[in-house]
C-alpha cells in the first residue's frame, strides 16, 4: 500500500509541476511588458509553426527593421505575425510578408497597426492556449484537477484500519 501511496504523491506532484511550468511559460512573460499571441496559420513555417505562442514586445514602429518579426492589428481582433521586408519611413508603413508566403502581404501595415516586435517564440503552446478556452478543454482542465484531488485523497481511503491504527500509535 505505500508503494501506491507513492505512486499517487509522484503523480500528483507532476500534474503540479506541470501546471506551475504552463502558467510560468504564459504569466512571467507578461510581468515583463510582453502580450502572448497564438500562431493560427502556417504563413510562419518553419520558423514559428502553427500552434506557437509567440511573445511580443510593444515596441516604436520607427525602431523596425527589415528582418524584425512583428505582430500588427489587420482589422478588429485579428492580429498578425510576418516578418519585415522593408520600412517606408516616410509614409510610415511597413511591407511585410509570411516566411512561408511567396509573394509580400497586399497591404503595407501603417506604424500605427502595430502592435509589437517579437521576443520569442514557444511552439505547441499555442495548441494548449486556444483548446482551454473551449467548453471541452475547460472540462479538461476541470478532469486533471478532480484527478489531482483523488490522487492525494485516495491512498488514505484505501489504506487498511490496520495500518491507519499502527501510524496513529507511530504519531
Amino acid at each position: 500500500m505505500k508503494i501506491f501511496s507513492k505512486v499517487c504523491s509522484i503523480l500528483s506532484t507532476l500534474i503540479i509541476i506541470a501546471f506551475a511550468v504552463i502558467a510560468g511559460l504564459l504569466i512571467i512573460p507578461m510581468l515583463f511588458g510582453c502580450k502572448n499571441m497564438a500562431v493560427l496559420s502556417g504563413s510562419m513555417e518553419p520558423g514559428i509553426a502553427v500552434g506557437s505562442v509567440v511573445f511580443v514586445k510593444e515596441t516604436d514602429a520607427e525602431s523596425i527593421k527589415p528582418g524584425d518579426v512583428i505582430t500588427y492589428r489587420l482589422s478588429g481582433d485579428t492580429m498578425v505575425t510576418h516578418r519585415v521586408v522593408s520600412v517606408d519611413s516616410e509614409n510610415k508603413e511597413l511591407i511585410t510578408k509570411g516566411d512561408a508566403n511567396e509573394v509580400e502581404d497586399g497591404s503595407p501595415v501603417a506604424f500605427s497597426a502595430v502592435v509589437g516586435r517579437e521576443v520569442f517564440h514557444v511552439p505547441l503552446l499555442g495548441y494548449l492556449t486556444i483548446y482551454i478556452r473551449t467548453p471541452i478543454g475547460i472540462m479538461a482542465v476541470c478532469g486533471v484537477l478532480i484527478v489531482l484531488i483523488v490522487l492525494n485523497f485516495l491512498p488514505g481511503v484505501l489504506q487498511p484500519e490496520e495500518e491507519k491504527k499502527e501510524e496513529k500509535k507511530e504519531k
